[in-house]
C-alpha cells in the first residue's frame, strides 16, 4: 500500500516557502495531497477557487506525484477518507511548533492512527508567510522571488501593480 501524505493548509497565497515544502515531501512520500482548506479562522484575500488553482499552476511541472483537492470539514476525516496515516507541517520558527504541535496532539486525539510530521522549513523560506506576502504586495513591493509567477501576477492583478 502506498503511504499517502496530506499537506493541508489555506494557502492564502502559496508561497515558494509552500513549494519547496511539496517538493521535498514529494521526494520523500510516494503521494503527497495538498488540501487548500475551505473552513478556516483566517479572511481569506483569494477564492477557495482561486488559491486551489494557484496551488496547481505553482507545482504543475515540479511533483508528479503530488495532488491538490479543496476540503471542506474536520481535517482528520479527510485524511481517513484519503486511507492516509500522516499529515504534514512546516515549521518556521519556534512559534509555529507551540501551534502546530497542540494542533498534532488534538488530531491524534480524535483519530489514534494519524501522526503529524513536521518538516523544518528551508533556510531561503523561514521567514516566508502569505501574510507577508499580501502586506509587501499591498504597499507596492516586489514579491516575484517569493511566489510563484501566477501567484505575482494574481497579486498584481489584485493591487492594480501590472
Amino acid at each position: 500500500m502506498k503511504t499517502v501524505a496530506i499537506y493541508p493548509g489555506t494557502f492564502d497565497p502559496i508561497t515558494n516557502g509552500h513549494v519547496d515544502l511539496i517538493k521535498r515531501a514529494a521526494f520523500i512520500y510516494p503521494k503527497v495531497i495538498v488540501l487548500v482548506a475551505a473552513d478556516t479562522r483566517k479572511e481569506c484575500m483569494f477564492s477557495m477557487e482561486e488559491r486551489v488553482r494557484m496551488v496547481r499552476e505553482g507545482i504543475h511541472d515540479l511533483c508528479p506525484n503530488v495532488q491538490v483537492e479543496p476540503f471542506q470539514g474536520l481535517l482528520v476525516e479527510i485524511v481517513k477518507k484519503h486511507g492516509a496515516k500522516i499529515i504534514l507541517r512546516g515549521l518556521r520558527a519556534v512559534s509555529d511548533f507551540e501551534y502546530e504541535s497542540q494542533m498534532a496532539l488534538m488530531n491524534r486525539r480524535l483519530e489514534k492512527g494519524i501522526e503529524t510530521f513536521f518538516m523544518i522549513s528551508s533556510e531561503e523560506y523561514a521567514y516566508l508567510s502569505s501574510s507577508f506576502v499580501k502586506e509587501i504586495a499591498s504597499l507596492g513591493g516586489e514579491v516575484r522571488t517569493l511566489v510563484p509567477s501566477g501567484v505575482d501576477k494574481e497579486l498584481r492583478k489584485r493591487f492594480t501593480l501590472a
